[in-house]
């Protein structure tokens, strides 16, 4: 029996590097955005409130983040009927507000991004430039 396993992480300069291009597209829609990203564990990696970004969106787009890689889904896709009781165990740090990826490759969740201060789709379309800038998996449809 192992008591070990390999494990692909994702390193401080993919989330730097996922969050300058998350940042120039939020800069092309004229969207100032918190975006936030996070290891497999939800430990923040990468942070930055645009100039002009809803302060309160910071907390939203840390929780996307959060439930992106603990669910290993794309937010929005919880059973509503246990979103309350989820956001409640979790502490508060779980939503279903559209805008948080999982970071995946090869299948395997090593992350999540998490954007806040848009509507729902610009959330969503600067998150996706967040994993296209790694060569991250797009679970959106």
């Amino acid at each position: 029996m192992s008591v070990t396993k390999p494990s692909l992480k994702l390193t401080h300069a993919a989330a730097l590097k996922a969050l300058a291009e998350a940042v120039a597209y939020a800069e092309s829609i004229g969207v100032p955005q918190n975006i936030t990203i996070v290891d497999d564990g939800g430990n923040l990696l990468a942070f930055i409130r645009m100039d002009g970004a809803k302060l309160l969106s910071r907390e939203t787009s840390m929780s996307k983040a959060i439930t992106a890689a603990s669910h290993r889904q794309p937010t929005s896709r919880l059973d509503p009927a246990l979103e309350l009781k989820l956001a409640i165990a979790g502490g508060g740090r779980l939503t279903n507000l559209e805008g948080g990826l999982p970071i995946i490759f090869d299948g395997i969740c090593v992350g999540g991004v998490g954007v806040g201060s848009g509507t729902g789709l610009q959330d969503i379309e600067v998150a996706r430039a967040a994993l296209a800038a790694i060569g991250a998996e797009d679970q959106q449809p």
